[in-house]
């Protein structure tokens, strides 16, 4: 117990930079994919540019996109700080899945909805905002879920750009002192997070049950 509580203080550190990832890419990538959504439901080169960035993202891995924007960038002149560069490339990775979440939910909603609008004389972002929006996200919520839980674990990932998040304070403490304590701690740690997050998900699901 005495050990445990020489160490809790570099994983707490570890648990804010943690926090501090994920609520930046959840703010930043939602709005981010909304509006990619949109643009993939057009017909022109527009879609065809924003097809072509999704493909990217989802086509390589987040690991060598951090490595990319890091280390591969400064090649170009191109140089962004440690924490910067992590979430940015946390943004546009989830912002493409995002996307295609969004995409899939704005397809399902019947276009008649569209066309009553316009007969009410609704502009285009109103019939969005009012209509169209609330619905889409109630369609693509346990998907949005599953994609909020996958970003509390790989945020671990900004541990190969040096950044001392949850994962590298608990290495550092196992390579250090030659014990699993540590490790198991930061497994602890991500395992209460991810099940706050899923009681806050249930909980917002609960409230769009009326629309069932």
């Amino acid at each position: 117990m005495q050990y445990i509580l020489e160490i809790l203080p570099s994983l707490f550190s570890g648990v804010v930079t943690t926090l501090e990832i994920f609520a930046l890419t959840i703010v930043l990538s939602i709005p981010l994919g909304i509006l990619v959504s949109l643009a993939l439901t057009g017909k022109n080169i527009i879609k065809a540019i924003f097809e072509f960035y999704v493909w990217i993202m989802r086509g390589t891995p987040l690991l060598l996109q951090l490595i990319f924007i890091f280390y591969g960038l400064p090649i170009i002149g191109i140089v962004f700080p440690r924490f910067e560069a992590a979430v940015i490339a946390f943004v546009l990775n989830y912002a493409a899945y995002f996307a295609e979440i969004f995409r899939g939910g704005f397809q399902s909603i019947p276009k008649n909805q569209f066309e009553s609008a316009k007969m009410l004389r609704l502009t285009r972002w109103q019939t969005l905002r009012k209509i169209v929006i609330p619905q889409v996200f109630k369609i693509v919520l346990p998907s949005i879920g599953n994609e909020v839980i996958n970003l509390v674990k790989d945020s671990s990932l900004v541990y190969v750009i040096g950044i001392g998040d949850l994962l590298q304070a608990g290495n550092i403490a196992t390579a250090r002192d030659v014990t699993l304590v540590p490790l198991i701690l930061v497994a602890v740690f991500y395992l209460v997070l991810t099940a706050v997050l899923t009681l806050v998900l249930r909980k917002i699901e609960q409230r769009f049950d009326y629309w069932r």
